[in-house]
C-alpha cells in the first residue's frame, strides 16, 4: 500500500493496483460519520469504436454505455437497489461523455456496502429478455428528455459545434439506436471496459484504509480476470471549425433559452497540459461573466438575463468547449452585448485586482469542496480518468499568471468558433 500526502491540504491518500489491475483509492477524513464510495470505469458515451490490442475494430451503436448503467443494477436475485437499502445505504450511477460512475453513501455496514458494490458490478447478468425490457424504459427516458428544453438547449449547442465527434450524441443515444442493442453487444462493451485493469474505486470518509484496501485484495483475489491488452479509442477527425453557426430547437416555453459556447481550435491530450488550460478558461470565464462582475450586473439589470444564467468549460478526448448562457427575451441582443463587453476587453485585458479577486474564489471554492466526501469522490476519479490529479489543482491555480488568463480571453472567444443553441416556442420565433 503506497502513501501519497498532500501536507499543504492536510490530506494522505492511500493507493494500492491489485494483481488484476484495479486501482484503489482510499482517503480516510477523521471525525466524519458518512463515507462515500465510487467505482468507475473509463467508459462513457464516446467511446462506441475501439478495439483492444491488436484486435479488430469494434462499432456499437449509440447510447450502450448508458444502456449498460441501467442494466448492472439487475441481478438474478432481484434488483440491488433493495440489498443497499437493507445495509443502510443509498446508491445511484451516472454516465458521462467518458466514464460510468457507481456509488453509494452510507453511515454504517461499510465494509457490506464496499463489497456489494464491487461484486454487483463485477456480475453481469444480461439476458434477452431483460435487454428488451430496458429498451422501453430507456426508450421513455430519452423521449422525456426530447421534451425537455433545458436538455435540448445544451445538447443543441454542442450538436451546433460538433459533427463528427460522439460528444455530440446524446448521452442515452436516440430511440434507433438503441432498438439495435443485443446483449451481446452489451456483454462486448462489459468485457471491454469492465476488466479492472480499466476500474477505480475510491473511498472517502470514515473509514481506516488499511481495513479497506485488505477488503478489496481478499475480495479480488477470490475472481479470475486474465490480462487484458490496452484499449484503444478510435476517433475519426473532427473538423476545427464549427458543424452549424446557429440551431434552434421549437418547444413550448415562456421565454427563449439560449446557450452559445466557443469550439476550441488547440485540442491537447489528456494530462497536465490539459488541466492547466482548463483552470485557466475556467478563471477567465469567472473574471468575465461571473456574477460578480459589471457585465453581469448590466446585463441582469437589462433583463437580458437571470440569476439562471451561468457558464462552464469542458474537455475531453479530443474536444473541448465553453458554453454560455441561460434564459433571455432576446438571444441576439445577449450575445452581441456579451461580444462588445469581450472585445473591449480584449483591448484593455483584465486587471490585477479583478484577476486575484477570481484566483481566490476559486481557491476558496475548491478548499471548501475538500469537506463534501461527495464531491471529492465524483472529482477525484474525474481527474484520475483524464491523467490529472485532484490534489495537484491547488498549486496550479496559484501559479496561474494574469497574462495566462488574459492570452486565454484573447484566443478562446475566436467569434469564428461560435455556435449557438436556442429553444423558443413556435410564436417567439423570428429566426
Amino acid at each position: 500500500m503506497q502513501t501519497i500526502q498532500h501536507p499543504e491540504l492536510q490530506e494522505t491518500v492511500y493507493y494500492e493496483k491489485m494483481p488484476n489491475g484495479l486501482d484503489v483509492y482510499v482517503l480516510p477524513k477523521e471525525g466524519f460519520q458518512k463515507t462515500y464510495a465510487t467505482f468507475s470505469t473509463r467508459y462513457g458515451s464516446i467511446d462506441n469504436h475501439f478495439k483492444v490490442a491488436k484486435g479488430e475494430d469494434t462499432q456499437v451503436p449509440d447510447g450502450v454505455a448508458h444502456f449498460l448503467e441501467h442494466k448492472m443494477f439487475e441481478e438474478p436475485t432481484g434488483d440491488i437497489f433493495a440489498t443497499f437499502a437493507n445495509q443502510g445505504a443509498s446508491a445511484n450511477a451516472f454516465t458521462s461523455f467518458d466514464r460510468t460512475v457507481y456509488l453509494f453513501t452510507a453511515t454504517e455496514q461499510i465494509d457490506a456496502n464496499i463489497e456489494t458494490l464491487v461484486n454487483f458490478v463485477q456480475n453481469p447478468y444480461f439476458t434477452d429478455e431483460n435487454v428488451e425490457k430496458e429498451k422501453g424504459i430507456i426508450g421513455q427516458e430519452i423521449k422525456m428528455y426530447q421534451d425537455n428544453p433545458d436538455w435540448r438547449v445544451y445538447f443543441g449547442v454542442i450538436e451546433a459545434m460538433f459533427g463528427i465527434h460522439p460528444v455530440h450524441i446524446d448521452i442515452a443515444g436516440t430511440i434507433e439506436s438503441i432498438g439495435t442493442i443485443t446483449k451481446e453487444t452489451l456483454y462486448t462493451c462489459y468485457n471491454t471496459f469492465y476488466h479492472p485493469s480499466n476500474m477505480l474505486l475510491f473511498v472517502v470518509g470514515g473509514v481506516n484504509a488499511e481495513d479497506v484496501i485488505e477488503l478489496v485484495r481478499a475480495n479480488q483475489a477470490k475472481k479470475d480476470y486474465g490480462q487484458q491488452g490496452e484499449i484503444d479509442r478510435i476517433f475519426a477527425e473532427e473538423p476545427t471549425a464549427v458543424h452549424l453557426k446557429r440551431k434552434v430547437t421549437h418547444l413550448p416555453v415562456s421565454l427563449p433559452k439560449c446557450l452559445f459556447g466557443f469550439k476550441e481550435k488547440n485540442i491537447l491530450e489528456l494530462g497536465a497540459e490539459q488541466l492547466r488550460r482548463d483552470l485557466v478558461i475556467k478563471l477567465m470565464l469567472d473574471i468575465m461573466l461571473g456574477s460578480s462582475t459589471p457585465l453581469y450586473q448590466q446585463l441582469y439589470d437589462e433583463k437580458l438575463i437571470s440569476d439562471g444564467f451561468g457558464f462552464e468549460f469542458n474537455s475531453g478526448k479530443n474536444y473541448a468547449f465553453s458554453i454560455i448562457g441561460g434564459d433571455t427575451p432576446d438571444p441576439d441582443l445577449l450575445i452581441q452585448r456579451i461580444r462588445d463587453a469581450v472585445e473591449a476587453m480584449k483591448t484593455t485585458g483584465f486587471n490585477q485586482a479583478h484577476f486575484e479577486r477570481a484566483r481566490k474564489k476559486k481557491i476558496g471554492g475548491y478548499l471548501r469542496m475538500l469537506n463534501s466526501p461527495e464531491a471529492i469522490a465524483n472529482e477525484f476519479t474525474n481527474y484520475k480518468f483524464r491523467d490529472c490529479d485532484l490534489f495537484e489543482i491547488l498549486p496550479v491555480y496559484e501559479s496561474i499568471t494574469l497574462e495566462e488568463v488574459n492570452e486565454s480571453l484573447r484566443n478562446h472567444f475566436d467569434w469564428e468558433q461560435l455556435a449557438i443553441s436556442i429553444v423558443e416556442s413556435p410564436s417567439q420565433s423570428n429566426s
